[in-house]
């Protein structure tokens, strides 16, 4: 079946072809009714405007869409964005930017709109998995689908990811091999409707503290806190209601683990004489509170993401479509040997 033209758009919507084109490069001219009209006329004949000859004589809009599950301005999405941007940048790219897909709502709008609504070389998603029915809907855009810190590489035509659960197998093996008799592991709850990558951390320190139980006596636990603007101050107060407060505290992030040595500090413990503690990330102010913590380069997942897309969208065969990056252990001032 021949792919649907702007022709075969027009005719079935019962508009002109310039109304078509206007629905789409320049829909402040249209009436709301009639682009609804048309657009929801191209969903149905799976018609991309990009892809047409009235489109750029190039055949590309140079523009790519970025998605992500949370706000930009977490610090993670904020380098990611910024190693995508110095890339597409340079070679002539705009980038719109969708953030919070992490609502049924959110994500039933992008998925089922971007196809006809959004004209785009390639499609970043950024630390969550899309599910085959989203994945079909972006392969209807017929660009390239590049993942940043997906939990799973199915669907995508490339991806780069940091190895979360062992890099918090590692974290959590470190606090034991300190001798660490009492690890909490603190953490935001996860999304019902959304798999992130950040949720493998919790099962990498499972698996390492199930493994120290084979050979040590080891008590354990995983904190797990509403998500939210209060998630610090629920931690803590989670922390403080146990009956005996840990010796180590595995932090899912330095976000959490950061405020945490400050706040608990105020309640009469500190780190390292009273409890050892390690975050995640090596975030900005890691080192200020001298935190150990597991070091990843989100900028540079950026930057190499964008250089796959770059790549498929010239057509060229990756060498590596798909890439796992180890975090590394970053050994500052927060953690030592346990002497109880």
């Amino acid at each position: 079946m021949d792919k649907a033209g702007i022709r075969d758009v027009a005719e079935a919507a019962g508009v002109s072809i310039s109304t078509v084109s206007r629905a789409f490069t320049r829909p402040d001219l249209v009436s709301e009714k009639t682009r609804s009209k048309v657009l929801e006329t191209a969903d149905r004949l799976d018609f991309n405007i990009s892809r047409s000859a009235t489109a750029l004589k190039s055949g590309q809009t140079y523009r790519v869409a970025l998605l992500m599950n949370e706000d930009i301005t977490s610090w993670f999405n904020t380098q990611v964005f910024a190693g995508v941007e110095s890339v597409m940048h340079d070679a002539g790219y705009d980038i719109s930017l969708y953030q919070h897909i992490d609502t049924a709502e959110n994500r039933r709008d992008f998925f089922t709109t971007l196809p006809v609504r959004r004209n785009v070389d390639a499609v970043f998603v950024a630390s969550f998995a899309v599910d085959a029915e989203e994945i079909g809907q972006l392969k209807r855009t017929h660009v390239p689908i590049i993942g940043i810190n997906t939990p799973t590489t199915e669907g995508f035509d490339a991806s780069i990811s940091i190895d979360d659960e062992n890099g918090m197998f590692t974290a959590a093996q470190h606090l034991i091999n300190l001798g660490h008799k009492h690890i909490v592991y603190t953490c935001s709850a996860p999304v019902e409707t959304m798999h992130s990558s950040i949720d493998a951390r919790g099962r990498g320190f499972i698996r390492a503290c199930e493994a120290a139980e084979r050979t040590r006596a080891l008590d354990w636990q995983v904190l797990t806190v509403p998500r939210g603007t209060e998630f610090v101050e629920s931690t803590l107060s989670a922390l403080l209601a146990l009956d005996e407060f840990p010796d180590a505290i595995c932090c899912q992030m330095d976000m959490m683990a950061i405020p945490l040595v400050l706040r608990l500090g105020q309640y009469g413990y500190h780190t390292p004489q009273d409890y050892s503690i390690i975050g995640f990330d090596d975030s900005p102010y890691a080192d200020t509170v001298n935190l150990t913590t597991m070091r990843q380069n989100p900028r540079d997942m950026g930057v190499r993401a964008a250089n796959k897309a770059l790549a498929l969208i010239r057509e060229e065969t990756l060498d590596t479509p798909h890439e796992i990056v180890q975090p590394h252990l970053v050994l500052r001032g927060t953690d030592r040997l346990y002497e109880g």
